[in-house]
């Protein structure tokens, strides 16, 4: 590694403020010398947006000493739009609603690269992948940022002795498109989407013929995964027409954050090369689509490394899993929001559908919202929670997981006994749609605690603008019940 390098990396804005410390600063360096060396052309810097999606600008690879000594400056606005791109907050006022002159003006925020997080990407060779937190233009820390809340819910867990793993169940849809709807007239705010036709029938769950016709699209998601270094599992036929499920090995909660958002992204990118459309919208609108769930399964180990949700006895649960199940029930209703953030991502909540409309947990039933896996001497213990959808922002999710279960530890927190029939207990039902869980999300004690009263002010009033567009939005069905009956 040339000394020149790091040193004149180590001089930069970013090693001063104490952005980049000493590791980063030489991961930095190596990276830099394999642009180089494998003559990349490109680098994508990018970071996961509220709504978790990747934005960010592409620089030529001349640029990437610059990037790691300086930062990336990004329009603010980016972080102020609901998920139509609609900037929702009154950026050109004296106060947008977190004090005089921030953020005002449609001014700068700065992206700080992780150079832990670089890939080559492996549909584009030339270029360079790296993911970004988000900072204040003079570097300050912002609540808005993702990445930066799961760093602080990992730090919470390293104080208390504890570390978490999160494995992932990822589903979703692919469609052929037969219209991309790319005509000027789509080129606005409300752009039709895709038409699209399915690449198998539905209703064949795991069937061999499926997986096989299948194959060359999902080998080429495999492999780029692979890539990656995403730690890829399965690859499976799911329930629905053209519905597929990967699941992940599992892994530490930033990592795991970082591979859905890498994952999702690189899935879209290589299914729009190949004429497809994949989406990862919770319940698409064609006819017998069967609803994508997001299962996060957790748990959670001692400094030693042991697994606490490990019960010595069959039939018990240890005193971590208990309060970590009370914890993630007490505060289920605040955290839908996060775990749910869609219009779209309520109309799964029914039953037969294997996903939760309810608070409660169960030994070994997919219709809980907790699903408890735990034996006597497995060290994969662990639970699942099937409230997400697919669309959840994983760094929000996960950090809400994290607060929740330790508030339930701290707290000394028992749940209710398990139930056996999820669809008919008289347990406290989840937030019905979009609207209530914003009212439980703004008023929780609990988000404003963890996460601060800015970020709930923030996330509130973007999904409020969302929901509020939906809500006086005349849909096809008001059309059909009453256009021609009044």
């Amino acid at each position: 590694m040339p000394d020149d390098l790091l040193n004149r990396l180590k001089a930069g804005a970013l090693a001063r403020k104490g952005l980049l410390d000493d590791t980063a600063l030489r991961r930095a360096a190596d990276l830099i010398a394999q642009v180089q060396r494998d003559r990349l052309e490109t680098l994508r810097f990018g970071f996961v947006d509220q709504h978790g999606i990747i934005r960010g600008k592409t620089l030529v690879a001349d640029a990437a000493l610059s990037a790691f000594r300086a930062g990336v400056a990004m329009t603010s606005t980016l972080l102020f739009k609901d998920t139509s791109h609609r900037t929702v907050f009154p950026v050109w006022a004296d106060d947008i609603g977190f004090g005089k002159g921030v953020f005002t003006g449609a001014g700068d925020a700065l992206m700080v690269p992780d150079p832990a997080t670089f890939r080559v990407l492996p549909w584009a060779p030339h270029s360079g992948w790296i993911l970004c937190t988000i900072h204040g233009p003079d570097g300050a820390a912002l609540p808005f940022c993702g990445r930066s809340q799961l760093a602080r819910a990992e730090t919470r867990l390293a104080e208390a002795r504890y570390s978490a793993l999160f494995g992932l169940e990822q589903e979703f849809h692919i469609f052929r498109v037969t219209d991309p709807n790319l005509r000027h007239s789509d080129g606005g705010f409300d752009e039709r989407p895709p038409e699209t036709a399915p690449l198998n029938h539905g209703y064949q769950y795991l069937t061999e013929a499926r997986y096989d016709a299948a194959e060359p699209v999902l080998d080429d998601l495999r492999r780029h995964a692979q890539a990656l270094d995403l730690p890829l599992r399965s690859m499976e036929i799911e329930f629905g027409p053209s519905q597929f499920e990967f699941t992940f090995d599992p892994g530490a909660p930033l990592v795991q954050a970082d591979v859905t958002a890498l994952f999702r992204t690189m899935v879209r990118q290589t299914c729009a090369r190949a004429g497809l459309h994949a989406t990862f919208m919770c319940l698409p609108g064609q006819r017998d689509s069967v609803p994508s769930g997001w299962h996060l399964h957790q748990s959670l180990s001692n400094a030693d490394g042991a697994n606490l949700f490990t019960p010595a006895d069959a039939g018990t649960i240890t005193p971590a899993a208990t309060g970590w199940i009370a914890g993630l029930l007490a505060h289920a209703q605040a955290s839908t929001l996060l775990l749910v953030p869609t219009v779209n991502g309520y109309k799964r909540f029914k039953p037969g559908m294997m996903a939760p409309d309810r608070i409660q947990w169960a030994r070994d039933n997919k219709g809980a919202m907790i699903r408890a896996l735990m034996k006597p001497g497995d060290p994969a213990s662990r639970i699942e929670n099937r409230l997400p959808e697919p669309a959840a922002n994983p760094y929000l999710a996960f950090a809400a997981q994290i607060h929740a279960g330790l508030d339930g530890i701290a707290s000394d927190a028992h749940p209710p006994a398990p139930v056996e029939s999820p669809y008919a207990s008289a347990a406290p039902q989840l937030p019905a749609d979009l609207g209530a869980a914003i009212d439980r999300f703004e008023t929780s004690d609990f988000i404003a605690r963890h996460f601060g009263t800015d970020f709930r002010h923030w996330l509130a009033t973007l999904k409020r603008a969302e929901w509020d567009r939906y809500r006086l939005t005349v849909s096809d069905w008001e059309q059909r019940e009453y256009f021609t009956l009044f």
